[in-house]
């Protein structure tokens, strides 16, 4: 995984030099993750569904352009990764349903590394364009919140889950996904949804190797501005 990291860091810093002359914008986006994980075949009969679960997410991102369509943009990022699930049960007490249950949200916060080209569609005003490429990812902290669902809901209950061990802190992954870019101001505001495959066991078992993997998507708003280029 270090040799990942460092081929990462490489190129990124190989692209910096290579376009010292280029019109280079610098920018920032912020907006909602929904993650969750792929489940083994093996946990359909005892576990429950696992759900989308919300999060933040935003980067820090440099746009440097190799032609007239194609840029390079790597980017610094935080996203809330994890899943949900919900297990209950419905009393029925006088002829009135009473539905008891609990949700459990795993959430892990993650520092990320896109290496994205970006193609654009279109050279007008607005911009259409696809974002794709490779990332790597380092979970920081991790914990279980869990709240009990009756009448109300109870406050959440947080434990810290151990991470380096059975649980994995890297995460390599490949995204994707599309964009909108409009001229407001000195730069252009940006609209953008991606989507996320991770590659990476989250679950380090002895013997079993269990294939839970992330997935998640995401939407964000941006802006970007020039910053040099001559």
């Amino acid at each position: 995984m270090k040799r990942i990291v460092f081929a990462l860091v490489s190129a990124c810093s190989f692209f910096l030099f290579h376009t010292a002359s280029a019109q280079v914008e610098l920018g920032f986006r912020g907006g909602a993750h929904w993650g969750t994980v792929s489940k083994p075949s093996s946990f359909d009969s005892f576990t429950p569904e696992f759900k989308l679960a919300a999060g933040p997410q935003g980067a820090v991102f440099l746009n440097i352009p190799l032609s007239d369509y194609v840029s390079f943009r790597p980017e610094l990022a935080y996203v809330q990764k994890g899943l949900m699930m919900r297990e209950g049960l419905n009393l029925n007490l006088g002829g009135i349903p009473l539905p008891l249950g609990a949700r459990i949200n795993f959430q892990t916060k993650n520092i990320e590394l896109p290496l994205l080209a970006q193609i654009n569609l279109s050279d007008g005003a607005i911009q259409p364009y696809i974002i794709a490429g490779p990332s790597i990812a380092y979970a920081v902290d991790s914990k279980v919140r869990t709240r009990a669902e009756a009448l109300f809901v109870s406050k959440p209950i947080d434990l810290d889950v151990p991470l380096g061990g059975v649980m994995q802190r890297w995460d390599f992954s490949a995204v994707g996904g599309l964009g909108l870019a409009a001229p407001v101001g000195a730069g252009k505001l940006i609209l953008e949804g991606r989507y996320t495959h991770g590659f990476t066991r989250q679950v380090n078992v002895p013997v079993v190797q269990l294939p839970v993997r992330n997935r998640g998507v995401s939407v964000s708003l941006g802006y970007s501005f020039p910053i040099g280029g001559y």
